[in-house]
């Protein structure tokens, strides 16, 4: 799957919607997983700040499919123009794909059209005190 079709299926699920003092649906995120699957979610914003983000949900679904081995990762947000915004993880996105697999680390997230990095680049220092 190239990296402009992953975008477009985030893309595809970026659906604002207005839940009381709270929205869903701002940012998507598509994956590809190592058996090449693509799950797909979006974020939750709360006051509380029990949301969670579009990375979170797409992995969950990934996870509920017993998959575990992200390939490729993208989020993006839609500006009021509808036009497709490329974001990166935020750090608990990174974290939280590095402890569902180790060898996540390995893989390509989608920074840009035009640019992909490897999750250590982004996550260089692993929590293992052991090295210490």
């Amino acid at each position: 799957m190239t990296h402009e079709k992953l975008i477009n299926l985030a893309a595809s699920v970026v659906k604002s919607v207005k839940m009381g003092d709270n929205t869903s649906g701002d940012v998507g995120c598509a994956l590809l997983s190592d058996k090449d699957n693509v799950y797909t979610g979006v974020c939750i914003d709360t006051m509380s700040g029990m949301g969670f983000c579009a990375e979170h949900a797409a992995i969950a679904a990934m996870v509920t499919a017993q998959e575990y081995k992200i390939k490729t990762i993208v989020a993006v947000w839609k500006n009021e123009k509808g036009e497709a915004h490329v974001l990166h993880p935020c750090g608990r996105c990174r974290e939280f794909m590095r402890q569902v697999n180790k060898e996540n680390m390995e893989t390509d997230v989608i920074l840009g059209k035009n640019r992909v990095v490897k999750l250590k680049t982004l996550l260089p220092y692993e929590d293992d005190f052991s090295k210490a």
